[in-house]
């Protein structure tokens, strides 16, 4: 599997804001899994937000979204090979369980840097994940998280669609046999506290 990582932080690009209006914390309710449409329409995202937000998982999910991009425009984690007529591609924002946010950039780095090294290893032909850190916002907790890009390609879009369910269940693989990572607390958390 093609896996690569960095840092977007600044002004102008997203942001992940976890608590959103639409959010179902399904580390809380796993059982409200059906109401997340995407996870609904492909069932192998389903799984990976299972187990990203499992009790033995350290990350916990805050949005998801899965879409076909257009071939011509496709580029890094979507990249088409020459024979590849088909993409699909999703994208899941991840959080750290212990701190709601890692409290510096370089905790969600040295995070990437480990998925990346296990993803990597896996031998899945027309199959690749991009993490990007980003800032974050939890509620009251100020700090950053990391967007996973996964895509599939093949011949056609069901070919596309095996590619990125395989993604997705290495995915879920590598993560649950990362230790959970090390946050720092962030400024705004300490305001809350007290501290």
């Amino acid at each position: 599997m093609e896996a690569d990582w960095e840092i977007e932080v600044g002004g102008g690009v997203p942001v992940i804001e976890a608590l959103w209006p639409g959010f179902v914390d399904l580390r809380k309710h796993p059982e409200r899994i059906a109401e997340i449409a995407e996870a609904a329409a492909f069932p192998a995202l389903a799984g990976l937000l299972k187990a990203l937000n499992g009790t033995d998982s350290p990350v916990w999910t805050a949005k998801c979204d899965i879409w076909e991009p257009e071939a011509a425009g496709l580029a890094g984690p979507c990249a088409v090979d020459e024979l590849a007529q088909s993409a699909l591609a999703c994208y899941v924002d991840l959080l750290p369980r212990a701190g709601e946010v890692f409290g510096q950039w370089k905790q969600a780095e040295a995070f990437c840097r480990e998925w990346v090294a296990r993803l990597a290893a896996v031998w899945l032909p027309g199959c690749s994940v991009e993490l990007i850190v980003r800032q974050a916002i939890a509620g009251e907790a100020e700090g950053f998280g990391v967007t996973a890009y996964l895509s599939g390609t093949g011949r056609d879009q069901s070919a596309a669609a095996t590619a990125l369910a395989a993604a997705l269940v290495a995915f879920a693989g590598a993560i649950s046999t990362a230790a959970a990572p090390e946050t720092a607390v962030s400024k705004l958390q300490l305001k809350s506290t007290g501290e």
